[in-house]
């Protein structure tokens, strides 16, 4: 009974929420604070670093300090600035892009994604990345006379059922900084019991990134960095370019082909690898590689929710190994082309290769 009124609670809530979630300006994440760290999928989380990904010398990523960069000209990019401050966007891509170097912005990120709600489990300056903990958007639950008059005492009986973590990563350019925002969220589902005659337990599992929400808060970021309410509308408000990925055979591997320069096709990858829940061990834009990890989804795996495995304290059963693969990427003039290679440098010729590439191209389009 217990888990069927807190089933049927979570239905109310979700119907009451089911309007956008910018509708009223509604964003007011509360994070997780101090509370166990969530567990999430191998593919999903990150590896701590070490110092073999450090560049000596000062603040930079690890294709920071490729001078050469430039916007491939004749890109299907939308471009809008104000001042030194401006939006980039090529699909359902948005970047940010400021004539500052990434020294004096990382101090003012760092404190807008602080001001917003979240806590930073990755502040790493040397690589030009930091990653938000696990957080939940309050403003779409239901504000209803019932909350509003015991649910400050009961607040945890509350909950949307998903989680939202954002990361950000900078990267150099010869007159300044690029900064991209990329969402990965997490969503609370009941399991059924053996029988199927009711729901015994919840699982969390991926849902998909949210382009809106990544775009909302690169605005709000916009803000933060001097430019004003009206000005970061009008930004985030140019038009879409048309669709410039696609997923052909090559030599019988499959790939992804895009319709733009190395420059802008390294850019965009590397953004889609951020979102879609790869895990990227290290990169080389002189070679136009990828180095990440990556777990084959499995759907009919069962995974404990979020209250077993705290009370489970870290004793879970052992994961499948991620495979270590790599995303290459090779340009000829505005043409570039995006294949998986296995750890030893070889073609992926595993459905998982056909399984990421369209994962990829999906997400760039």
């Amino acid at each position: 009974m217990k888990n069927l009124s807190r089933f049927a609670l979570l239905a109310l809530i979700a119907s009451l929420t089911a309007c956008s979630v910018f509708e009223g300006d509604k964003i007011d994440y509360k994070s997780a604070g101090k509370a166990p760290t969530l567990e999430v999928p191998p593919d999903l989380t990150q590896l701590s670093r070490d110092n073999r990904y450090v560049v000596p010398g000062g603040a930079v990523t690890a294709s920071g300090y490729q001078t050469g960069v430039t916007n491939a000209p004749g890109a299907p990019t939308a471009v809008a600035a104000v001042g030194d401050v401006r939006m980039e966007r090529a699909g359902n891509q948005r970047w940010i892009v400021v004539n500052r170097p990434a020294d004096q912005l990382w101090d003012p990120i760092r404190d807008f994604w602080q001001e917003s709600g979240f806590l930073l489990t990755t502040d790493q300056r040397n690589l030009g990345i930091m990653e938000t903990d696990w957080a939940e958007n309050r403003a779409k639950l239901p504000q209803d006379i019932i909350r509003g008059t015991i649910g400050k005492l009961l607040d945890s009986v509350y909950s949307t059922g998903e989680l939202d973590r954002f990361r950000t990563r900078l990267e150099r350019t010869p007159t300044g900084t690029e900064i991209y925002i990329s969402h990965r969220g997490m969503e609370e589902v009941y399991t059924s019991s053996s029988t199927g005659n009711q729901k015994d337990g919840t699982i969390w599992q991926p849902r998909a990134a949210d382009p809106e929400l990544e775009a909302e808060f690169a605005r709000r970021l916009m803000v933060k960095l001097g430019v004003t309410q009206e000005q970061s509308k009008a930004l985030i408000a140019t038009g879409a370019p048309a669709q410039t990925a696609r997923v052909a055979t090559v030599g019988g591997q499959p790939v992804v082909q895009i319709a733009e320069g190395f420059d802008r096709a390294w850019r965009r990858v590397g953004l889609t690898l951020d979102r879609t829940g790869f895990t990227v061990e290290d990169r080389d834009r002189s070679a136009g590689t990828y180095f990440v990890r990556y777990v084959t989804p499995n759907p009919d795996k069962k995974e404990p929710g979020i209250f077993a495995k705290i009370m489970s304290f870290g004793k879970s059963a052992a994961a499948e190994a991620p495979l270590k693969l790599r995303v290459v990427i090779k340009s000829t003039g505005e043409t570039s082309v995006v294949s998986v290679l296995n750890q030893a440098g070889a073609p992926e010729t595993s459905a998982n290769a056909q399984r990421i590439v369209k994962v990829i191209a999906d997400d760039l389009k």
